[in-house]
């Protein structure tokens, strides 16, 4: 059964993360044909300075 895993940076809500969830579980069902409860996803929230591109830290990077 599919299992989703999706890496964010930190600082989302709970109602983003289940808004989250719900639109990736419904395109499954809808695109490869499953049922909802056989969908499985994981959410894991890392700090920008743990991601890195070219290089540079994400934190450098996207500065708020």
């Amino acid at each position: 059964m599919p299992l989703l895993r999706v890496s964010l940076w930190s600082g989302r809500t709970k109602e983003q993360k289940a808004a989250l969830a719900k639109a990736l579980t419904d395109t499954m069902v809808e695109v490869a044909k499953v049922p909802p409860q056989s969908v499985t996803i994981q959410i894991e929230e890392l700090p920008k300075e743990n991601w890195a591109s070219g290089g540079q830290l994400h934190s450098e990077l996207f500065k708020e």
